[in-house]
């Protein structure tokens, strides 16, 4: 018996302005402007994928001490934008990343419960940590954190949020005609933390919400992240889009699950994927290239090559050979506001190993950068497209892909119209929501349903 076609997840992250986007572009748009998010949400939910994504941006990335050039129109609020995106949209769902290190559960719990309700069910939650002292001189903990303890702190952050979220349960609140909604439970929402990051207690004062709790996500790629995502997360992040390292991934997560008593399909997998699209394969490629180059600067190289080399490079021709000085190995980074770790762990011999690859290619610093950096996970005609994404679901390298357009608002459009609708005859993508919530639209069971089952076992 043939195995049953897998139904692919599709989502859209809105990139903000980074070295994925070609903000310079004339197609583009605004990056803060509501009306960009606005698009973007329309777009997504037109062609029925399952979440608009947002990350989050603490603060201003510098490097050298100046602001780095991708990041000068600011980041606005998560909660805030996700919360407008709301009353635009009906079926999509909203995810955000919050980090766990600068908030407080109680804070965060009563945030994404209430969007869960404005939003009837279709909020999510990208937990994530930060240790950096650059990010935190933001707040009252620069340096708060070494980074051996930042997974600790996440874990009990999402486990105390869980208990906030689990304070209220569906026969402790009435809703009545005449006398309006009520408590029968004067316990509702009642709490009591005692941990080693938290020490809180009091009420909750959000009843539960649609989904019980907010859809996690996870997005760490080390152990520990790993770890996290098996044992707390409904779906974890991952960087792998192609099919053996995809498979990897996807068998190494997937085989954490048992020992914390999951089933398989209660996390799912999926990576991000950027895309360039061509009435043929030819004309994508040429596309893509010429995208690639729109991607990358010469100034943009530069910064780029100074993640390696940890010296200040501006003085150094982009479209000229690299240079003759070794990186600093030293533990200071130029770059500031990128968790402040290095980017390749070995600097020495990944200029080695550049240099080598310059000299035999001809490439300039700008060729080497373009050559060396992210390609497009999906480069093709739509038809291409579409066989490559169902062949890497099918085959167990993914459950779906987060996709990131290099133009925005507009670039997700190209992609909804040609796209979908060959992965929709294909039988592995759906038509119509066929449920209202985030759960519905992930395949995953609301969190009493699973307490249930977990009891009744």
């Amino acid at each position: 018996m043939s195995k049953p076609l897998k139904q692919i997840h599709l989502a859209a992250h809105f990139p903000g302005v980074n070295n994925t986007t070609v903000w310079s572009d004339p197609q583009a748009g605004s990056h803060i402007e509501f009306s960009s998010f606005t698009h973007f949400a329309r777009t997504a939910e037109r062609a029925k994928f399952d979440f608009l994504f947002l990350a989050e941006g603490l603060r201003l990335r510098e490097q050298v001490g100046r602001i780095y050039d991708l990041d000068v129109v600011g980041r606005p609020d998560t909660f805030t934008v996700l919360t407008a995106l709301a009353a635009v949209t009906d079926h999509l769902g909203l995810t955000g990343t919050i980090n766990s290190t600068f908030n407080e559960p109680y804070e965060v719990a009563r945030q994404f419960a209430t969007l869960d309700h404005l939003s009837a069910g279709r909020a999510a939650w990208n937990v994530v940590t930060s240790w950096d002292a650059f990010t935190g001189e933001n707040f009252r903990r620069g340096g708060f954190l070494p980074q051996e303890e930042r997974y600790s702190r996440a874990k009990e952050f999402l486990s105390t949020a869980n208990e906030l979220f689990d304070s209220w349960s569906a026969d402790q609140i009435v809703a009545d005609q005449e006398t309006g909604t009520f408590l029968r439970d004067a316990r509702a929402g009642a709490f009591v933390h005692q941990g080693r990051h938290f020490d809180i207690k009091g009420q909750f004062n959000v009843p539960r919400s649609p989904q019980g709790r907010p859809v996690i996500f996870q997005a760490g790629d080390s152990d520990e992240g790993r770890e996290f995502a098996a044992s707390s997360a409904d779906a974890i992040f991952s960087r792998y889009a192609t099919l053996k390292e995809g498979q990897a991934f996807y068998t190494d997560v997937k085989g954490r699950l048992a020992r914390y008593g999951r089933r398989g399909d209660e996390l799912l997998i999926l990576p991000a994927a950027s895309f360039v699209l061509g009435d043929t394969d030819t004309e994508a490629e040429e596309r893509a290239r010429e995208v690639r180059r729109q991607q990358v600067s010469g100034a943009t190289a530069i910064k780029h090559l100074e993640f390696v080399w940890n010296r200040d490079l501006s003085g150094y021709d982009p479209d000229g050979p690299l240079p003759d000085v070794d990186p600093d190995p030293g533990e200071h980074t130029i770059a500031q506001g990128r968790a402040q770790v290095r980017m390749f762990r070995d600097p020495l011999a990944t200029a080695r190993e550049w240099r080598e690859l310059a000299t035999a290619n001809k490439w300039s610093i700008r060729d080497l950068v373009i050559e060396t950096g992210n390609r497009q996970s999906f480069v093709g005609s739509p038809a291409t497209v579409a066989a490559s994404i169902n062949d890497l679901v099918q085959a167990d390298a993914s459950d779906g892909f987060i996709l990131v357009p290099h133009l925005t608002p507009g670039g997700l459009d190209p992609f909804a119209d040609q796209v979908v609708p060959l992965l929709q005859e294909r039988g592995v993508f759906r038509t119509e929501y066929a449920g209202t919530t985030l759960r519905d639209h992930l395949g995953l069971a609301h969190p009493d349903e699973v307490r249930d089952e977990r009891a009744a076992s």
